[in-house]
């Protein structure tokens, strides 16, 4: 057998773990557990968020917005929300006004 034949083969069972690793369920506990955090860390600048999160996130990190009225305020507002895959934890950016957070096809 060639070299590259020989890694291709050594590679396999490697691929297929990979491949198994994320059930359907596991990519929804993950949103559920993205959007949980999110929602918390914006309470100090949004009352009753809600948070739309990126299915799978990046490599690293689970990305969402949050949107809900501002704290104090009768206005919407979003912010975005890096969750860190590692440590569990959430960050959020600034508030975003509603009327600039616009997605068009």
């Amino acid at each position: 057998m060639k070299p590259v034949h020989l890694l291709a083969v050594a590679l396999l069972p490697l691929t297929a773990t990979a491949a198994h690793a994320s059930s359907d369920s596991a990519w929804s506990a993950f949103q559920a557990d993205v959007s949980k955090a999110c929602v918390t860390a914006a309470k100090g600048l949004i009352e009753n968020g809600r948070a739309l999160a990126d299915p799978y996130g990046s490599e690293h990190f689970g990305l969402a917005v949050v949107t809900g009225n501002a704290k104090g305020a009768k206005v919407t507002i979003s912010t975005i929300c890096v969750y860190d895959k590692k440590t569990k934890r959430a960050e959020i950016g600034g508030e975003i006004p509603a009327d600039q957070l616009l997605v068009k096809p």
